[in-house]
């Protein structure tokens, strides 16, 4: 037996077609699917068989015919025996044919980081998924897998997403991590390891800095950072407003890759080697934009609230205070306090303004605790303003 449902959306007719279609319903389905086309005006269609278990020779003429009268016709999620006949019989060449995704379920699952764009799992000790909270993210996911293979192709060792996979109403990308721990979750459990694992920490964020990119590959951080301190402008003193755009702009453009999002529960150990996940973020810019990502995962989202440390990164923020301090003088080589100071200022800059825009396109403005929160981060970036007349070093 087979069922056919149908719903319009945006001019797009999509019809459902469940169960079997062989010799036996063939024509009843095919009647089924012309009352559907007749009762719903449209401009294009598309047969979702993510139901479908079976489709015979019968079947698959009642599709050709369908595509006669709707040359736009597109299939979309067919397992993976009912593909195999798409692609045996030649229709795979002559429609357009996406096969489903295999469902998993995250209920339960360790999560193991969580980002802007979504939450990452264990699902077994070899595999981890990265949920997207978008339930549109499939072209999401596709940059992503090509960022992280450019990457790769580069020399970074970085975890490559193998599989796409529907979670609930959402998409995730599959990554194999054989019992692979973040270094935050290695810091919680081995606090006498903090020197060790910031120190691998930083010289995998040099070889990312040491690496050039192709422009068109990749995101121009300063691109963005601009816009940030434009928004800015609104919310400023004006000469300050316009001091941080200056500065912003005064960055040189870099070819030099960077992660975007780097701290410590986005790189593995995997059998004594690091890993960088979450691909998304990847770009290219100054280091100084690198640094200010950096400072607000261990320090600005957790200035006024220090809880945050535990709840984000998994670690007491005195440690995370320390893992900002050792990684700015690993990374600076260096140990004068005015020198790791002086590059703390021009970070903090970057990244209060982050913070910033962030709260305010979350409308902290409209609660009592929202605006204090603001203020507070208003007078830092002011007396740093104050103090810095640019961003390089």
């Amino acid at each position: 037996m087979s069922s056919i449902t149908s719903k319009v959306e945006n001019g797009i007719l999509t019809i459902f077609a469940s169960g079997r279609i062989d010799s036996t319903n063939a024509p009843a389905v095919e009647a089924q699917i012309e009352e559907q086309r007749s009762a719903n005006p449209h401009t294009g269609i598309v047969l979702d068989i993510d139901a479908l278990e079976y489709i015979s020779s019968a079947g698959l003429r009642v599709i050709l015919r369908l595509r006669k009268s709707e040359p736009s016709l597109k299939v979309e999620n067919a397992s993976s025996d009912v593909f195999e006949v798409f692609e045996i019989t030649g229709f795979s060449e002559m429609i357009p044919i996406t096969k489903a995704y295999r469902k998993i379920s995250v209920e339960g699952c360790e999560v193991i980081g969580q980002g802007a764009n979504g939450k990452v799992y264990r699902i077994d000790p070899d595999t981890i998924v990265k949920v997207y909270m978008n339930s549109d993210a499939l072209p999401d996911i596709h940059r992503e897998r090509e960022l992280a293979r450019r990457a790769f192709v580069l020399g970074i060792p970085t975890a490559i997403p193998y599989d796409v996979v529907r979670v609930g109403e959402t998409y995730g990308s599959v990554f194999e991590l054989l019992n692979a721990q973040s270094f935050a979750k290695i810091i919680a459990k081995e606090p006498e390891r903090l020197d060790e694992i910031v120190a691998l920490y930083v010289d995998l964020m040099k070889k990312i800095h040491s690496t050039l990119v192709k422009p068109e590959d990749m995101p121009d951080m300063r691109e963005v950072a601009i816009d940030w301190a434009k928004f800015m402008l609104d919310y400023l003193p004006a000469d300050k407003g316009q001091k941080l755009v200056s500065m912003v702009e005064a960055v040189p453009v870099d070819y030099h890759m960077m992660h975007g999002d780097y701290h410590l529960k986005n790189v593995m150990m995997q059998n004594g080697e690091a890993l960088l996940i979450d691909m998304d973020t990847l770009c290219h810019g100054h280091p100084v934009f690198e640094l200010a990502s950096v400072f607000n995962a261990y320090i600005g989202y957790c200035e006024i609230d220090h809880s945050v440390s535990q709840s984000f990164m998994g670690i007491p923020h005195e440690t995370a205070v320390k893992v900002w301090e050792k990684t700015l003088a690993l990374y600076l080589g260096t140990d004068d306090e005015a020198r790791i100071n002086e590059v703390a200022d021009k970070a903090m800059i970057v990244g209060y303004t982050r913070i910033i825009r962030r709260a305010i396109r979350r409308h902290a403005l409209d609660t009592e605790g929202g605006k204090a929160q603001i203020e507070f981060y208003k007078e830092r970036l002011i007396s740093l303003l104050d103090r810095n007349d640019t961003l390089l070093y």
